[in-house]
């Protein structure tokens, strides 16, 4: 069953954007580097302040990883409410509740103060396990309610196959998330905010002012500078140390409205399975399943994509997939994204980043968090977010696991660089290897007309190998998640620079570079 469009539905169902390039100089209160939700949703809240406000973003806005979300907005991220109170404390778990439900809230006060048709639906939310597991439901159900949230737990639910316990919460949310913020845009232009795509910061220079420095020389001078480009491309705070990037797949297929299983679910079972559905058309409703994490660089992703299928179809009446991509995210070590101030030294400077696969809410609580500092205000959960802060027990063995994990890729890859050829040779269409040639490692790719495409394997952020990615035809890197074309472009950070093209000398492959 792999019939579909790769692409995204979000994408697909909303028309391209065409903002400007930064072609001259600007001067602003505030520059937001990345134009994802929280990007978007930040520099939204401060116009609405009556600050200037400039979005950069590198390609388009809403189609990065924004556009490429499951695009659930909910408080119920899994069984965390256990971790927080086991781990921080009680109030911790408060805070996290109340920040998370003043999220979803205010998306949806802002869908009915500006009109956005965003198909926004209000629906429970459940975290199941199977049998054997209930006491980690009961433990979270417990800290779920003394958090604030409400929780109940159940063992029946919508799903067309059984669960052994859930978590449910009621009147969480679901939407459309690049209806919603592009509505957010146009209204952040009418406030007198500027959007340029297509402009990549490479440069930033926190004096007093800030001063960042696109691709292709031009400047922007801001008082204050907000880094949302999902993973950092400016690390002065070694959250690199801090964040592990993982991608999901996800499957779409369109069932009858009768067939929908009535909310949202994800359990961390079978290495992830999360299912919702969204409005589709002539009444019918686009089932979504989102599963097979995995780090970028990891081999056989198509073989992953074909099991998640294979599972849709399985459990639900589908014979056919309308849509499949994949979603990008990072996981910080303490679980708790990192939103405020980026390092100690700084007073202007600020990001948001680590959402752990729960990037809808946690944007738009960014964008309130981060707006409010910016204008002086200091709500009570800032410190539960702060880049700045260190919880060494809490984050001592994912911080360990994720040192020796980058050590092991930037070192054993060179020793043991996992290719399947050993000449461009061996490459058939559609495929592609890390192979050495003439002394130097390349990343070689065989497009659909059999000509071959060399560029560095070299991962232009901190020097780690790429690897091929089978399904998407990327080169990914499995140290901090950059991924690039199989022309060496940028598609995705930290990297700002691209790839460098190599022709391959005579003799060493069948086809000219193209």
């Amino acid at each position: 069953m792999r019939q579909g469009s790769a692409e995204s539905y979000w994408m697909d169902s909303t028309e391209p954007t065409s903002f400007a390039h930064l072609a001259d100089d600007v001067e602003v209160d505030v520059a937001v580097v990345g134009g994802g939700i929280a990007g978007l949703c930040t520099a939204w809240e401060l116009a609405r302040a009556g600050l200037s406000v400039a979005v950069l973003e590198a390609d388009r806005i809403a189609a990065g990883v924004t556009g490429y979300t499951t695009a659930k907005l909910t408080a119920q991220h899994g069984l965390i409410y256990a971790h927080l109170r086991s781990k921080f404390d009680e109030q911790a778990a408060r805070w996290y509740a109340h920040s998370q439900l003043d999220a979803i809230d205010h998306v949806a006060g802002t869908v009915a103060e500006l009109g956005i048709d965003c198909d926004l639906e209000r629906l429970p939310a459940f975290s199941y396990l199977p049998e054997g597991k209930r006491d980690q439901i009961e433990a979270e159900v417990q800290a779920a309610r003394l958090a604030g949230l409400p929780a109940s737990l159940v063992t029946e639910t919508g799903l067309p196959y059984p669960v052994g316990a859930a978590i449910r919460v009621e009147q969480q949310a679901q939407f459309h998330p690049r209806r919603y913020l592009l509505a957010l845009a146009a209204d952040l232009v009418r406030r007198g905010g500027r959007v340029f795509e297509r402009t990549r910061i490479v440069d930033l220079d926190e004096g007093g002012p800030c001063r960042l420095t696109s691709e292709a020389g031009a400047t922007v001078t801001a008082r204050d500078v907000v880094v949302a480009t999902h993973y950092p491309i400016f690390d002065r705070a070694g959250l690199f140390t801090r964040l592990v990037p993982h991608r999901e797949l996800v499957v779409a297929a369109v069932i009858e409205a009768h067939q929908d299983p009535g909310g949202m679910y994800v359990t961390p079972e079978e290495n992830t399975r999360s299912v919702r559905t969204a409005p589709y058309d002539n009444g019918r409703r686009l089932l979504i399943v989102t599963g097979e994490s995995y780090q970028p660089g990891t081999p056989g992703v198509t073989d992953r994509l074909d099991r998640l299928a294979t599972w849709t179809r399985d459990r639900f009446p589908v014979d056919s997939l309308a849509y499949h991509w994949a979603a990008q995210d990072n996981t910080s070590t303490d679980r708790v994204p990192y939103i405020g101030r980026l390092h100690p030294g700084t007073r202007h400077v600020y990001v948001a980043t680590g959402f752990n696969a729960w990037g809808m809410t946690n944007g738009v609580l960014a964008g309130r968090l981060l707006a409010a500092l910016i204008t002086g205000e200091n709500p009570p959960w800032s410190r539960l977010y702060d880049p700045r802060r260190l919880h060494p027990t809490v984050e001592a063995v994912p911080f360990v696991k994720a040192a020796v994990e980058v050590a092991r890729r930037f070192v054993g890859d060179r020793i043991r660089p996992a290719s399947h050829a050993d000449s461009p040779d061996q490459l058939a269409p559609g495929d592609g290897a890390v192979i050495r040639i003439a002394g130097e490692r390349r990343a070689v790719y065989r497009d659909g007309s059999g000509r071959l495409h060399a560029v560095s394997a070299t991962c232009t952020h901190l020097g780690c190998l790429v690897a091929f990615n089978d399904e998407e035809k990327t080169w990914d890197c499995p140290c901090h998640g950059s991924r690039f074309d199989t022309r060496g472009g940028v598609l995705h950070g930290p990297a700002t620079e691209p790839l460098r093209q190599h022709p391959i000398p005579p003799g060493e492959g069948s086809e000219p570079t193209g």
